[in-house]
């Protein structure tokens, strides 16, 4: 990614940059402090399963605009049932993904296995969806311009700024808040800060600059494996503590709450609970070698503390090919215990099956009576492709029957582009290639590290036949604001550098039930990843972000900021 000196910025939540000696004091501290609050991983170049580095993080939390934040906690259940909906649709699923399977092998594994499933009737119909929708703001949101220039009904882009200086006026007699001259009150100086802000926008616009209050637009949604559950309320610990000690207390307020681990844990303790048999367990299926090693502890350790009659398994997809059957019912067993629910953690990419044993185990699993999360129809719907198609806005329609939300959920899509073989996609390949620096190229994978960017995506075209270019999707790049601040990554220096970053806001969702009713839904907490604004991929167990929390802001001027 990307930037030039047109590039929106976010104000900072505190000034920057901050004395040296007091610097380096507070980012000792805090790495110490993330170790000893579990926001950490272990090493990959120099890996121990007796030892653990913390994960990075950014110094202070970075700043978001506290409306467009709400928007995506409150579309979240929304996007839930979408995508339990999208998942139950076999017609639609399998016509999306009918030419991704023929060029795409570990699509098509997957998708072998939900015929096979479908083919023999789904033994356990519930499903527990754990989601979570990716987002990044777009500086260049063509309906959205700072809050204090638009009015209740939202401002007319035409306006000019004498109009909009007699509409704030207006609006602050008609509300009773105007006051005389002289008086000092803190709503006279805050009217002051409005017409200031009124009075610059003919500038902003003759320059053409973008807004960095701001607009988000999803970037994907998470079916499988998505984590931060616990780093991402530990990330938040860790500013709390920092701000705290750098004497700004004042400022926690605007950190929104963030329960997501607990949200996501309930979320399998009530399909738990759903399956109905006290003595079964939970299982988490892992990788071979888990570097995300607290993400997922503390995952099991909340569910051990807080409901201690309920046990957790880990094993791993040839742990389970070796040990595991079906019962008389067709429930899981791993020895003699049964297992009431399958948590994924790892099965998401190709390099986690080994051997047709492991894709066994995954079929075996399918078969099985546990409640999975998730089922292979949920893990399809999570797909690019699938993602590209709900793009299309008659499609969300097929889903969802309320106009508002259609049109709401409509909204956060940026462009999605099929690359099949038809007049559709071959003009999506000819845009491509005209203008490369405006897309993203994407696979069916999830994980991080797979996408291609920009001007490197033509070559990456013209070495793909057709039918290969239906594997993949082509999508909008998104043009976030800046943030400055300070990345702290183990092995960095000391004291840190202020760069300037980009931040994607992951909300998580939890949704349960089947084809036909839904018995929970509801938004699960949040995470935010941070990475260097001249960075493509940003995932933290990639070893490409950082971990970060939301600062809510009500506006981007500087003159808020004390």
């Amino acid at each position: 990614m990307s930037s030039d000196a047109n590039t929106a910025v976010l104000r900072n939540c505190i000034r920057l940059p901050l004395a040296e000696d007091e610097l380096l004091e507070v980012t000792a501290k805090a790495k110490d402090y993330a170790i000893m609050h579990g926001a950490a991983m272990r090493s990959k170049t120099a890996f121990s399963p007796d030892s653990l580095n913390f994960a990075p993080f950014v110094l202070v939390p970075s700043s978001f605009p506290r409306k467009e934040f709400e928007k995506a906690v409150a579309l979240q259940p929304i996007i839930n049932r979408l995508m339990h909906n999208v998942a139950h649709d076999e017609e639609f699923i399998t016509t999306t993904l009918a030419e991704t399977i023929k060029v795409d092998e570990f699509t098509a594994n997957l998708f072998n296995i939900y015929r096979k499933v479908l083919a023999h009737g789904f033994t356990q119909k519930t499903s527990l969806g754990m989601l979570r929708s990716d987002l990044m703001l777009e500086s260049g949101c063509p309906e959205l311009s700072p809050r204090a220039l638009r009015t209740a009904a939202g401002e007319d882009r035409g306006q000019d700024a004498g109009a909009a200086v007699g509409q704030i006026a207006g609006a602050n007699g008609a509300a009773g808040v105007g006051t005389a001259a002289g008086t000092g009150s803190k709503e006279e100086e805050h009217r002051e800060v409005q017409l200031s802000r009124v009075t610059k926008e003919p500038e902003r616009r003759a320059t053409g600059a973008q807004s960095a209050y701001c607009c988000w637009k999803q970037v994907e949604i998470n079916t499988i494996a998505s984590g931060f559950g616990h780093l991402g309320p530990a990330s938040k610990t860790i500013q709390r503590f920092v701000l705290s000690e750098l004497g700004h207390a004042d400022k926690l307020h605007n950190m929104p709450d963030n329960n997501a681990l607990a949200g996501l844990c309930d979320g399998m303790v009530k399909a738990w609970d759903i399956y109905a048999k006290p003595q079964a367990v939970i299982l988490f299926i892992i990788e071979d070698v888990s570097y995300n090693i607290c993400d997922q502890r503390f995952h099991e350790f909340y569910i051990r503390e807080t409901y201690p009659h309920i046990k957790v398994l880990r094993r791993t997809l040839t742990e389970v090919h070796r040990e595991g059957k079906l019962g008389q019912s067709k429930e899981l067993l791993l020895g003699s215990q049964e297992v009431a629910v399958i948590y994924f953690r790892a099965g998401y990419e190709p390099g986690h099956y080994h051997s047709q044993a492991d894709w066994d185990a995954r079929y075996l699993m399918e078969t099985s009576l546990a409640i999975k999360c998730p089922s292979i129809h949920y893990h399809l719907a999570g797909t690019k492709k699938v993602q590209q198609a709900l793009a299309q806005p008659a499609v969300l329609e097929r889903f969802i029957n309320d106009p508002e939300e259609i049109k709401a959920v409509g909204k956060i899509f940026t462009g999605l582009y099929s690359l099949d073989d038809n007049e559709a996609g071959n003009a999506s390949y000819e845009m491509a290639l005209r203008t490369p620096e405006r897309f993203v190229l994407k696979p069916q994978r999830e994980g991080g590290g797979n996408n291609v960017y920009g001007v490197d995506i033509p070559d990456a075209l013209k070495r793909m036949s057709r039918v290969e270019r239906s594997a993949w999707i082509l999508m909008d790049l998104i043009h976030p604001p800046l943030t400055k601040g300070y990345m702290v990554r183990p092995g960095g220096d000391m004291p840190p550098q202020i760069v300037d970053m980009v931040s994607e806001l992951g909300i998580f969702g939890v949704v349960i039930g089947d084809a036909e009713h839904i018995v929970h839904n509801y938004q699960a907490g949040h995470m935010l990843r941070t990475k260097l604004s001249t960075a493509n991929e940003g995932g933290v167990a990639a070893g490409l972000g950082a971990l970060d929390s939301p600062y809510l802001i009500d506006s981007d001027d500087e003159d808020e900021q004390k």
